[in-house]
């Protein structure tokens, strides 16, 4: 375990120095390659969907569809274990899931929700899969090539912003062109920014590793396991699993089902695109810099705390939207707040579990935290449409908050305010 707070240790270099490194344009690009297919996922899709008169709650159902994302650590030791006979470990499997995003992806609108939604449900589940298994690789390509906790803090804040900024694309140009593109021509369109992706493994080398590749498929999988649990006690291990479930599960509630309930609010998709865009760009990027500073001066413990708060309280927007009906400028004001608020919080997020990996065994053992990380995602997406279609919006929304507030007190514990080095391990 190394210092909790020690990110501002950068050994030598300022957060200038360290912005202009290479690595930090390579986070960026991974955070975009990333966060597009899942946006498509948990956005336009259901944007169509409803479009299309498909009911909430068999949205809600649908997004089923994103379970891989929370299982992916079962198929992460074949990644980490094999690899294919071209451009690397890494590169081979960015690679093939990429192409893979990109035929899939492209597919999508060929199809009539009304009569072919089973055959829509396989092409959005083929690009959950590749989309998590796309994850498993970049998470690992990121942890191999940021050594300090500085770095680890700053890269993964960059990724996360540019995984939020990926969004815009479905959730903003997507959302526009459905009212002047056929939607054959618009998921083409998405498809191709999965270039980024292609372009990003056609120019990076392979990343040193600290250690071989596992000698076979049973130390793949069992190797990451043993070394999580002898690192700690039972009781810090299970908190530091726990958080990682509970952290982000309001947020991902509150937000599971965004795109349908602005539409329900009464807004347009042009609406929308042209809010989102406007009110959710400066925000993402303002709070990826100061969320960047932040971690960098304050470190990644008292960082959670903070972002972790102003996240909570910006689920009270969707409360004052869900009663305020179709007013443009609250849609704004909620946009932006969430974007500036989650986007922070996730920052914090994503360097805590980093911290939490090693490098010894990075690809399953980020797999198993982002998967756990993503659970509460998958899950409220599954059932909130039937949650809404039972006690409405503004009580959805009540109700989202409340499930913000468990991983906020389990911070005491994993991640203590004014921590020192071996502080979590004698907490429990």
């Amino acid at each position: 375990m190394t210092d909790l707070n020690s990110s501002t240790e950068v050994v030598g270099e300022s957060l200038w120095q360290q912005l202009l490194d290479r690595r930090m344009l390579i986070c960026m690009a991974t955070g975009f390659a990333s966060g597009l297919p899942l946006y498509l996922l948990i956005q336009l899709l259901p944007a169509w969907l409803r479009l299309e008169g498909v009911s909430l709650t068999a949205i809600g159902f649908f997004t089923i569809v994103q379970y891989p994302y929370a299982i992916k650590f079962i198929w992460a030791p074949v990644v980490e274990r094999y690899s294919l006979p071209m451009l690397g470990r890494r590169r081979s499997w960015m690679l093939i899931t990429q192409l893979a995003l990109i035929g899939f992806i492209g597919s999508l609108g060929y199809w009539q929700p009304g009569s072919q939604l089973q055959t829509i449900t396989f092409i959005a589940a083929a690009v959950a899969v590749f989309s998590a298994t796309q994850d498993i690789v970049l998470d690992a390509y990121r942890r191999e090539i940021l050594e300090t906790e500085g770095q680890l803090a700053l890269g993964n804040t960059i990724h996360v912003q540019a995984y939020r900024v990926a969004g815009f694309i479905p959730g903003s140009l997507g959302l526009f062109l459905a009212g002047s593109v056929s939607w054959e021509i618009n998921f083409t369109v998405m498809a191709a920014f999965m270039g980024v992706g292609v372009l990003l493994t056609l120019f990076i080398k392979e990343p040193k590793t600290l250690a071989p590749p596992p000698s076979n498929l049973w130390q793949a999988t069992y190797l990451p396991f043993q070394e999580f649990f002898q690192r700690r006690a039972l009781g810090p291990a299970l908190a530091v699993l726990a958080f990682m479930v509970l952290y982000k599960l309001g947020d991902n509630m509150a937000t599971a089902l965004s795109t349908p309930f602005y539409i329900d609010a009464g807004f347009s998709t042009q609406q929308i695109a042209i809010i989102a865009k406007n009110a959710a760009f400066w925000p993402a990027i303002i709070g990826g810099f100061l969320g960047a500073i932040a971690i960098f001066r304050i470190g990644i413990n008292r960082a959670l705390w903070v972002f972790g708060v102003f996240q909570l309280m910006t689920i009270f927007g969707f409360v004052w939207l869900s009663q305020a009906g179709n007013d443009p400028w609250v849609l704004a004001i909620v946009i932006a707040g969430e974007y500036l608020g989650a986007g922070l919080g996730t920052s914090a997020y994503v360097a805590y579990i980093a911290r939490e990996t090693s490098r010894m065994a990075v690809a399953t053992q980020l797999a198993l935290f982002t998967a756990l990380a993503s659970l509460p995602r998958v899950v409220s997406s599954s059932f909130s449409g039937l949650i809404v279609d039972n006690i409405g919006w503004t009580d959805f929304f009540y109700l989202s908050a409340m499930l913000a507030v468990p991983g906020m007190l389990l911070l005491y514990w994993v991640a203590p305010w004014n921590a020192i080095k071996g502080d979590v391990e004698g907490k429990i």
